[in-house]
């Protein structure tokens, strides 16, 4: 940190010592995304808010009351709702370029270390001291899968998701999910199914495939990159993104639409809401998971993990449902609140 820094204890002193700020921007630990997002919408400035939102359902519709008295608007930090090949996917669907699309799913496969859960004392959490945290893998290492996966679905709001399923592991010893399925539908009938793990062999790029009756689309998000595979052969192509911070500027000064707003997050709420209240994750027994590397340094991986989800994903099935030994959890349903 530069010796010119200015150090504040809190947001509110911040706050009350600055003037005249257009955006402020909250990348904090996610418990306390509500309240500093409160206070930072009590000021005439927008806010960028990193993912996941904000740690309940509750809170969420406590921000958006917020921002609509305030007159502010509000970012989401899902990057890649910023990517130009979202628009690209949207046009192939709409042309029929892989057929009917039948359903969609999103696989990541993810390494974590020891180490990456005692970097704070937040990590891994479900909640503290009774502050709701939700640090799980779908909502926070690979929440962007479940964003963009919704996204391409055309799931934004509450009103546009039907039902939700998960069923939740964990390999580690922590509170929260390493290794889980969500299975949702949207109002349209749409099944889209998230299989996500942070204990496979190796770190793979996440992706979200587009399944239709005559063709696959599979959209890499970390890298812009869309393969599309249908009966007249292969392509691939890698698109452009915008920055979101620069987005929300362009809101703010010429009124361009927001790439990825809080209230275009509602459909991930309900997804991590459902996490919130779902049983504990159940853990894996210890003979299905193997220690890759020494000391901190060494991370879990679950015994066939990357078939499992492969399976999982092309099936639109749970792990219990693909009858795998260490599975012994069921589907949990959520109960969706009343509109």
């Amino acid at each position: 940190m530069p010796a010119s820094a200015v150090v504040f204890p809190g947001l509110s002193e911040l706050l009350a010592d600055t003037r005249n700020l257009d955006v402020i921007i909250v990348a904090t630990p996610i418990q306390t995304h509500a309240p500093l997002a409160l206070a930072a919408l009590a000021t005439e400035a927008d806010l960028y808010l990193e993912k996941p939102p904000v740690a309940s359902l509750a809170d969420y519709y406590t921000l958006l009351d917020a921002a609509a008295s305030s007159g502010r608007s509000v970012q989401i930090g899902f990057q890649s709702l910023g990517s130009h090949a979202l628009r690209a996917i949207e046009e192939l669907v709409a042309a029929g370029t892989i057929g009917t699309l039948q359903g969609i799913s999103a696989t990541g496969r993810w390494v974590r270390d020891r180490a990456y859960y005692k970097r704070s004392r937040w990590a891994g959490k479900r909640s503290i001291n009774g502050v709701d945290v939700v640090d799980g893998v779908a909502t926070n290492p690979l929440a962007h899968a479940v964003a963009t996966a919704l996204r391409i679905a055309g799931a934004r709001t509450t009103a546009d998701v039907a039902s939700v399923e998960t069923e939740l592991y964990r390999a580690n010893d922590i509170e929260s999910d390493d290794t889980s399925v969500i299975r949702i539908r949207t109002a349209f009938g749409l099944p889209i199914t998230c299989v996500l793990t942070i204990c496979a062999t190796e770190s793979v790029e996440p992706y979200v495939t587009l399944q239709g009756s005559e063709g696959t689309a599979v959209f890499h998000y970390t890298e812009d990159r869309l393969a599309i595979e249908t009966v007249s052969g292969r392509t691939e192509e890698t698109y452009g993104r915008d920055d979101l911070t620069e987005n929300l500027l362009a809101h703010r000064n010429r009124g361009v639409p927001l790439l990825s707003s809080a209230v275009d997050s509602g459909a991930f709420m309900l997804v991590l809401e459902a996490i919130r209240t779902a049983p504990e994750p159940a853990p894996i027994d210890g003979a299905y998971v193997r220690w890759e590397g020494n000391g901190e340094a060494a991370h879990a991986v679950v015994t066939g993990i990357e078939d499992a989800l492969e399976r999982a994903g092309r099936q639109h099935a749970t792990f219990s449902e693909l009858g795998l030994p260490w599975a012994g959890s069921s589907p949990t349903p959520f109960a969706l609140p009343a509109s």
